[in-house]
């Protein structure tokens, strides 16, 4: 699908290039969607990365951080507003730096659209200062609450956009308890990705009360990145890659309800993307090993070309879980800590079932 041209000024245009500099995977969906949505998702995306920019830099200051990220949604009021207080090394600084151009076009949009990107903000914002100001992600409950914040809030936002643009119907409102778990799923996946880096960083939302269960005693999450402890913490990992794969069948129940293709194409991309991750990361050594890992480019464009219908992202649900049930019974038996092998197995035929019309309950 070719990205749908819009007339842009070189005002919009400067937020449009922002999109492309601070997001690879979002920015081409972005511009394929609906011209009615456009400009509005993009401008929702740049204020929630501005947001997530400021929350992420470790070099603020707790109290001058927590004061911004409270404040940020009020923020797109004022024009001229930026900030050059972040880390000279921040890859997204440049969005803060020149913000000023994204409070321009925020207050050119709908009011009904501002009104969604200001409530989502500000909501995210006071959830974010929460855990800056000291809250641990100590139980299963504030993993959740956590991810929800963070990128359940988002699918809450999209949604309403989608509505307000007239392209989903108002039926979908009615749906934000499984908007919230297609933002759960792709935060889980990134948390599990992230482990080593926010272990640099001296941060980790893994929660306690999942990797207590697998470190040597009296040691903390971090130990599982030791050698030696590398059977501890492959447990720990299929541990979590299950607790995600958990949330799939409402992903599904979410994407079946949508009746606009580019919604549909915008929506599944990262939802493909997040299974075949959990796929890559599931009992995978260099999690522990090394940064950054990722699916290969050419997987990437693969499930991109493949996201057309829901009749082809079913299939390729069916298919990960399928695999990842084979992996899951071939590795029983190797690890004597690996507790997974149950609740993986419950995760994918729920989805299996869900792809054969069975009737199962969606929660393992």
């Amino acid at each position: 699908m070719e990205p749908t041209p819009i007339k842009r000024s070189p005002e919009l245009q400067k937020c449009f290039d922002f999109l492309n500099k601070t997001s690879r995977s979002f920015a081409r969906v972005i511009q394929e969607l609906d011209p009615e949505l456009q400009v509005c998702v993009c401008l929702f995306y740049l204020v929630l990365r501005a947001l997530d920019t400021i929350e992420d830099d470790m070099s603020i200051p707790v109290p001058k951080k927590q004061e911004l990220l409270r404040t940020f949604y009020q923020k797109n009021y004022e024009r001229g507003w930026n900030f050059d207080g972040n880390d000279p090394l921040e890859k997204d600084r440049i969005l803060l730096v020149d913000y000023q151009y994204v409070v321009d076009q925020f207050l050119a949009l709908k009011p009904e659209y501002q009104e969604t990107i200001t409530d989502i903000t500000k909501r995210m914002g006071e959830g974010m200062a929460e855990f800056v100001g000291g809250k641990k992600v100590d139980t299963l409950e504030d993993y959740n609450l956590y991810t929800h914040y963070v990128a359940g809030l988002v699918g809450h936002g999209l949604t309403r956009l989608f509505v307000s643009s007239g392209l989903e119907s108002q039926d979908l409102i009615q749906k934000l308890d499984i908007a919230n778990e297609m933002g759960l799923f792709l935060q889980k996946t990134n948390i599990l990705k992230d482990y080593l880096t926010d272990i640099d960083e001296g941060r980790l939302f893994w929660p306690k009360v999942v990797w207590e269960q697998y470190t040597p005693k009296g040691t903390g999450v971090e130990s599982l990145a030791l050698q030696e402890n590398r059977q501890r913490a492959l447990a720990c990992l299929n541990h979590l890659c299950a607790n995600a794969l958990e949330l799939v069948p409402s992903c599904l129940e979410y994407l079946s309800l949508l009746q606009d293709p580019t919604v549909l194409n915008f929506c599944a991309i990262p939802q493909l993307m997040a299974i075949a991750s959990i796929d890559l990361f599931y009992n995978n050594e260099q999690m522990f090993t090394k940064k950054a890992n990722k699916i290969k480019r050419s997987l990437a464009v693969k499930l991109i070309m493949s996201a057309n219908s829901f009749d082809q992202v079913k299939q390729i649900y069916y298919d990960y879980a399928m695999q990842l049930n084979r992996k899951a019974r071939s590795i029983q038996g190797t690890n004597p800590f690996d507790k997974s092998l149950v609740p993986m197995n419950m995760a994918c035929a729920n989805v299996i079932c869900l792809m054969l019309d069975c009737q199962m309950d969606h929660r393992s």
